[in-house]
């Protein structure tokens, strides 16, 4: 994992599939078990899911807060 990989998660939206244009660090857990069981797409989506899937499985989401920004630019 690399640093810029948690703002990633905060940043790109998910390209395909039920939850398409959500967020990746907005998926919900069963979405995303549901790769780790079935397996994560090729690449760099697939790395950033597998990641946020084990973020979410050890309950540290709350972590990946600080790093959303508002829409005006000022961080909460």
């Amino acid at each position: 994992m690399e640093p810029e990989d948690l703002k990633k998660l905060v940043t790109w939206k998910m390209p395909f599939g039920k939850y398409e244009g959500r967020l990746l660090a907005d998926l919900p857990g069963p979405y995303l078990n549901w790769f780790a069981r079935e397996g994560f797409p090729n690449g760099e989506l697939g790395r950033l899911l597998a990641l946020m899937q084990e973020i979410d499985h050890n309950g540290l989401s709350p972590l990946l807060e600080p790093l959303r920004g508002r829409r005006d630019g000022v961080k909460r």
